[in-house]
């Protein structure tokens, strides 16, 4: 099949590899031009044989809504779009209502894999008609994980909910790992543990606790035993306070994941607002000693 591809980033340099293996004539498009197939979007849309299909894989935003745009203009009736990134499941109305417009159909793909999906597989949730789905199907299953379908891949719903699935599979994620990340230190506080990589190690078989990110943590214990190469400064892609923001409107408890989501925040500050005044708190009702700032000179 064929598939024009905008985005060389990462995961999207990554993907066209691995569908060029899978048989596929992918034609990519970057602004960088050691990676690019064809000098612009309109140069795209001019190599692909019509019927097109493009998959667009840059990031969430106005970049994204750029480039929907900008394709709305080139591309013809009867092509579609399937939109990859990271983009909020709200926006996916839009970009389906102006691309409709146009006679072009749109499908949005959560896309879960990172840098190793090249060789793991890609896990996939889309939104879609059944019509649109099954015509990028070929696709769907080159970049899948092999295996079931059902293991790796869903058509979650209509237009909207493969973002919707994403988003929420990120704010998982957000929990999970800040629950590996808080065992680690843990176990790397208390002297009765000789070798904490080992005992995370150890659990990546048997443990009801074992799976990928474990793993990954095993892993980069293993290349950097104390993390000295690394600051605790964590940003986020945006998705897990889109989650909270779900939850807050569907008035579903999300504990977990909201504190995964602000221990990230707290990751940035050097010196805590709230944990100084907490502290000034402490010796003005009960005298408690405070740690002064040292001043130099």
């Amino acid at each position: 099949m064929q598939l024009g591809l905008v985005g060389l980033g990462k995961m999207g340099f990554n993907m066209r590899q691995r569908l060029r293996e899978g048989g596929h004539e992918v034609i990519g498009y970057d602004p960088r031009p050691d990676v690019t197939d064809v000098p612009s979007l309109a140069g795209l849309a001019e190599a692909l044989a019509t019927p097109r299909v493009v998959w667009v894989m840059v990031p969430s935003g106005p970049i994204t809504d750029d480039t929907i745009t900008e394709l709305a203009k080139v591309l013809n009736p009867g092509d579609l779009v399937v939109d990859g990134g990271n983009s909020k499941y709200t926006e996916d109305g839009k970009h389906a209502e102006l691309l409709g417009e146009k006679g072009i159909s749109f499908v949005d793909a959560g896309v879960s894999g990172g840098i190793w999906g090249l060789t793991e597989g890609y896990g996939l949730m889309v939104g879609g008609s059944d019509e649109d789905v099954a015509r990028a199907m070929p696709i769907f299953d080159t970049l899948r994980p092999p295996g079931d379908l059902a293991d790796g891949f869903v058509h979650a719903g209509p237009v909207g909910a493969g973002h919707y699935a994403k988003m929420v599979h990120n704010g998982i994620e957000y929990g999970l790992m800040m629950a590996y990340a808080e065992g680690y230190e843990l176990l790397a506080a208390e002297p009765l543990i000789k070798d904490t990589q080992a005992v995370i190690q150890a659990w990546t078989n048997g443990t009801v606790v074992r799976s990928w990110l474990q793993q990954l943590l095993a892993k980069a214990l293993k290349e950097d035993p104390s993390f000295d190469a690394i600051s605790g400064y964590t940003e986020d892609s945006g998705e897990g306070r889109w989650t909270i923001e779900e939850a807050i409107r569907h008035r579903v408890p999300m504990p977990v994941i909201a504190a995964a989501l602000f221990a990230r925040f707290a990751s940035r500050q050097e010196d805590s607002p709230t944990m100084k005044a907490v502290s000034a708190l402490r010796n003005q009702f009960g005298g408690h000693a405070v740690k002064r700032v040292s001043v130099s000179g």
